[in-house]
Parts: C-alpha cells; sequence; structure tokens
C-alpha cells in the first residue's frame, strides 16, 4: 500500500503538470548520466523542467492520456530501481541504512530536531541543510533519529553516506549521480568536511544536486569549515543547525538530571562522568572532560584540530593570515590549546582577586562558618594571611603559563584564534556595564565542562602546592574546596546572564526588545538587569551557588540608593529576586527567591 500510495502521488503531480504545460520528454546525457525533461513552448520562448527518474514515466503516460494514445491498463510500480552500481563512498540504503539508524531508538531528540524534519518534508528547494558542531553534541544521532522518523515511503528513497578520509568529491559526485538515477532523492552526507576541497566546493551540493529535485543533510564535526563555507560558496543556499551550545533545560531533559553542578561540571557535550581526582578507577572513559588530561585531548581533537583542517581546505590554506607561521612550525595546535587556557586561567584569577578582595569572605564560607552542622561549621580563613594566600595563587598560575610558552604568540595570533573560537560558536560575550560609563563585555565558553575542569585542575594544583600548604595548614582542602564553590557560583552567574540573553531577544531599536547585562557599581553590582526597552523597565537579581537564604546575598535588592540610580538610568524597577538553588520563597521588603533549575527551564 505504501508503494501505491506513492506512485498516486507521482500520477497525480504529473497529471496537474501535463495540464498546465503540456510538451514532451526529452533527454540529455550531461557527464555520463541521462538526465529527463519535459520541454514546452510559453509566450513564444521555450521552457523545461527537470524529471527524476521516478518520474518520468507518469509524465509520459499523462501525456499520451492526454493525445488519446493507448496505455497499459495496469501501470508498473516505478520505486526505486534495482541496480549493479558499485559506490565509491561508504553507502548505506535500504535494509542498511534502517540498521544503522537503529542505535538511537527510543533517545529524546534535541529542541532544534523539528527543523529537519521541515526541511525534509518541506516542499523542493535547492537549499541543502547542514547540521553542525563540535564532536559528542548530537549530530549522528540527530541523523540516524531522522532516518528512523520517515515513513516506509521516503525512507524507501534514503541513503546515508560516511565520508571517509580518503575519499574524494569527484567520487562523492558521482555516487550521488548514482543514486539520483535509482530513484534515491534524500541523502545524509556525514563527516562531509572531510573531503579535501569541501569549503571551496560545496556549492556543488546545492547548485548541482539540490537544483535537481534531491534533499541533501550536509553534517560533520569541522564546524568552522561550514562556517566558512556557509559565507562564500554556500551563500544563501544552506539552512544551519548548530549543535554546539546545549543549554542547561536541554541538557537536563535529555540526560535525565536536574541538578545545576551536573551542568556546570560536565555540561557541553552528552555525557557525564565522575571526576574524582585521585581515583582513575572512578573515571568513566566516555566523559569528555573528567580531568585536564582529557579536556586538553578533547580541544586538540575537537578544537584545535577542527580549526587547522578548516583553515587548511580554505583557498589552499590562504585563509591562514597570521596563524600560518604557527601552521608551518607545527605549533597552531599548542597555541590554541594555550589561548584555551588562558581564558580559563584569567577567569580563575577573577575569582581570586574577587574573593579576597578586602578580605570578603563571600557567601559559601559565610555559611560553612555559621553552619549549625558540626561536620560542616569550618572557619577556613581563621589563620590564612589572605593576601600572603592570593600572591601564592597568583603566583603559581603565573608559572604554568611560563612553562608553557615555547612559542611567542602575538596580538594578532592571539586575536585571530578566538575569531576562530567565536565562529565554532565557542565562545560568547557577556555584557556589562556601569552606570556612567559605557558598556563592556568578556568572552565566556558556552561548554561549562570545559571551562569547569580546567579551572579545576589549577586550582587542585595550588592545593598540591607546598608553599600554599604552609600558609593554610590543615584548611588548605576547605579552602580549595570553597574557592571551587565560588568558581561554580561566578560560572552559574555567566551560564544564566547567556541563556537569559538568549530567551529575550535584543533589538538594535532602543524601544524594542530587550537588553540583559551585569550593572556594576563603585560598591557592588547587580548580576543580571533584563531591562525592557519599549516599557522602560527593569528586573533586577542577584544569582547564587547557595540551597539556603541569607541576607548578604540581597543586601543590594533592598539598598534604595542602588535603585534610584537603575530607575534613573534604566527606568522603573519592577521586580528583584535572588536565583539560588532552594525552593522558591518570598521574603519581607518584595524579594522574591526562585529556584535556579527552573528559571533556566523556561520560568523565566
Amino acid at each position: 500500500m505504501t508503494e501505491k500510495r506513492k506512485q498516486e502521488e507521482i500520477e497525480k503531480w504529473a497529471k496537474e503538470l501535463v495540464l498546465s504545460h503540456g510538451g514532451s520528454v526529452s533527454a540529455k546525457t550531461i557527464r555520463g548520466t541521462v538526465r529527463y525533461y519535459l520541454q514546452w513552448k510559453e509566450h513564444g520562448r521555450y521552457r523545461s523542467k527537470y524529471l527524476r527518474a521516478t518520474e518520468v514515466a507518469a509524465v509520459r503516460r499523462q501525456l499520451a492520456l492526454m493525445r488519446g494514445k493507448a496505455i497499459a491498463e495496469n501501470p508498473p510500480s516505478f520505486g526505486i530501481a534495482k541496480s549493479g552500481d558499485i559506490y565509491e563512498t561508504n553507502v548505506c540504503t535500504g535494509k542498511s541504512l534502517l540498521e544503522f539508524a537503529e542505535e538511537a531508538r527510543g533517545l529524546l531528540t534535541r529542541d532544534a530536531f523539528p527543523r529537519i524534519e521541515a526541511y525534509i518534508r518541506g516542499p523542493r528547494t535547492s537549499k541543502v541543510f547542514v547540521i553542525y558542531g563540535l564532536r559528542r553534541t548530537g549530530k549522528t544521532t540527530m541523523i540516524r533519529q531522522s532516518i528512523l522518523s520517515l515513513p516506509d515511503d521516503l525512507r524507501g528513497h534514503a541513503a546515508y553516506v560516511k565520508v571517509g578520509a580518503g575519499d574524494t568529491l569527484a567520487a562523492l559526485n558521482r555516487d550521488l549521480k548514482r543514486l539520483h538515477a535509482n530513484g534515491i532523492d534524500l541523502v545524509y552526507i556525514d563527516e562531509v568536511t572531510l573531503l579535501g576541497n569541501f569549503i571551496d566546493s560545496a556549492s556543488l551540493f546545492s547548485d548541482v544536486h539540490a537544483a535537481v529535485g534531491m534533499k541533501i543533510v550536509l553534517s560533520g564535526t569541522d564546524s568552522l569549515g561550514f562556517w566558512l563555507a556557509a559565507r562564500e560558496e554556500l551563500y544563501d543556499r544552506a539552512e544551519l543547525l548548530h549543535t554546539t551550545f546545549i543549554p542547561f533545560h536541554e541538557h537536563a531533559r535529555l540526560l535525565g538530571t536536574d541538578n545545576i553542578d551536573d551542568y556546570i561540571e560536565f555540561g557541553g557535550t552528552f555525557k557525564i562522568g565522575d571526576r574524582r581526582f585521585g581515583h582513575p578507577a572512578a573515571r568513566r572513559e566516555e566523559a569528555s572532560f573528567r580531568d585536564d588530561e582529557t579536556t586538553r585531548f578533547y580541544i586538540d581533537t575537537a578544537i584545535a584540530r577542527n580549526i587547522q583542517h578548516s583553515l587548511k581546505g580554505l583557498e589552499a590554506g590562504g585563509h591562514f593570515r597570521h596563524l600560518k607561521e604557527l601552521y608551518d612550525a607545527g605549533e597552531l595546535t599548542d597555541a590554541i590549546n594555550r589561548v584555551v587556557e588562558d581564558i580559563n586561567h584569567r577567569f580563575v584569577l577573577e575569582v581570586l582577586t574577587r574573593r579576597f578582595k578586602s578580605h570578603d569572605l563571600g557567601a559559601a564560607a559565610d555559611l560553612l562558618m555559621k553552619s549549625t552542622d558540626p561536620a560542616r561549621s569550618l572557619d577556613v580563613y581563621a589563620s590564612v594571611d589572605v593576601d600572603a594566600v592570593t600572591a601564592r595563587l597568583k603566583d603559581i598560575l603565573d608559572i604554568k603559563d611560563r612553562d608553557c610558552r615555547s612559542v611567542a604568540l602575538t596580538e594578532s595570533h592571539v586575536r585571530e584564534i578566538r575569531e576562530c573560537l567565536r565562529a565554532l560558536d565557542l565562545l560568547v560575550s557577556v555584557e556589562l556595564r556601569t552606570i556612567s560609563g559605557p558598556p563592556f563585555s568578556r568572552d565566556v565558553f558556552v561548554q561549562p565542562g570545559l571551562r569547569y575542569a580546567q579551572a579545576q585542575a589549577l586550582v587542585f594544583a595550588l592545593g598540591r602546592d607546598s608553599g600554599f600548604n604552609r600558609l593554610a595548614g590543615t584548611k588548605a582542602k576547605a579552602l580549595v574546596e570553597c574557592i571551587l564553590d565560588d568558581v561554580k557560583g561566578r560560572m552559574l552567574e555567566d551560564i544564566v546572564l547567556i541563556e537569559t540573553r538568549l530567551a529575550f531577544p535584543s533589538s538594535s531599536n532602543p524601544f524594542e526588545g530587550f537588553d540583559v547585562f551585569k550593572l556594576q557599581f563603585d560598591v557592588g553590582e547587580f548580576d543580571m538587569v533584563v531591562r525592557d526597552n519599549a516599557n522602560r523597565t527593569c528586573r533586577l537579581f542577584e544569582i547564587k551557588h547557595s540551597g539556603e537564604v541569607a541576607e548578604q546575598q540581597f543586601r543590594h535588592l533592598v539598598d534604595m540608593e542602588k535603585i534610584e540610580l537603575v530607575r534613573e538610568r534604566f527606568g522603573d524597577v519592577t521586580e528583584r529576586t535572588v536565583l539560588y538553588r532552594g525552593a522558591d520563597a518570598d521574603i519581607d521588603g518584595g524579594i522574591h527567591y526562585r529556584n535556579v533549575n527552573a528559571f533556566l527551564k523556561g520560568k523565566k
């Protein structure tokens, strides 16, 4: 019945085509492949319409009916032709295609999955659909799920191609022609960026194969390659779906966890591991960011190699710019890793500076000191010279940097590497404002697990340092844990800022959309301000990595001098909220406490 329904659809389409135009079917041999067209004359000019192999017989039959010629009473089925063609690349069709897809059966789909469904089931278009992103962000799983979701008739006309390191664009082009001649009109091509000249020749997929009626889904881990191709060869001829950024609500839904700490420690890929330093047997091999070593390996293979391969493939390496000297010396991978580490080192130093500035103990340490639980009650600063500790921490981090300096990185190198990281959607900007000065921003990694693994490795290195242990005595471990809690708190602030900015669209029109930013004063700050530009109102937030209510957490939210400054500069304040890990609550003074997990999962 499936094949009959498919054939009935083709016959109906062919009848409408012939009634509209009449004409005749002609055949042309193009580069060794026979292609068919319906040709007719319109307003004195000849027009043509490309016909797929499965449509030719139906169009000829409708032309014969129009001209009163006899045709067979029971037309044959025109499904996929059986072919003895031997493909040059790794092609799956039929039963093997379904077997390939089975691994994804029962898995939940990503939020963006309906976009690929809309492309496949939508009208024919000359555009291709591109799924791209770093390793372990769900690209191949999405392809498998798409194949499983196809009705039998569509899957019967679909194929999956896995590009290998030795494959060429010419061989893939020939296989696509063979597939199309055999009635295949939907092709998933995975790891397509492995093709040496993909970036410079990507328009082949849209201008040749999609233009004749094929639906082409491209996928690969070289995100930068797709980013460059979309601005060159595939400009305005591709729908892009980027998988690298995995927000908290999606991470929680797909991995079945509602713990923000899981996201902070492992978020960024779809694997959760156990990072218990000193217990290698407890580490799960599938975790991308379980320690500093595996994180470095991920940066080398998923990020640095991505950048190098893409730059090498664009204009025969002509887009390397200042990075060419590093690439020629074989030191570009190390340089990229050092830039990533430097961003995270600076982040740790900012956390330390904020913790010890003016001997501010911070909420986490205060809670430890005030806890009624004997196991947690600990004054970790009772015998610590905080100035000496700060100096020692900074010195150790700086020594680590100096030890890595085998290549002299210039400002141009760093700027261009950062440009590549932004193109990969790995770095995003968090906006900061002051009451009187212009806004500014700083870069944040969107893969929190990568960021936390490096930060944790650095802080643990401090805990093993003999000078640090002499300063902290028996309290070294507790002090390290407090520092890591601050690291998580700072990361939580950035996560909330990024995801809120995505939830509330901005606008170039100052009277439309929303602005989301951190607001700093001479003393103190609001962790997040959400400004409604149309109504000229503001919501103020403090973001705390804590599950307990404490007066210190909302002291700025009840500072009427700060509230008045916000009102004068940005608009009326309509809400004052503390986002934390505890239950929702309202306290005196109009302050709301809201669970940060629920907030990030859409209850904004």
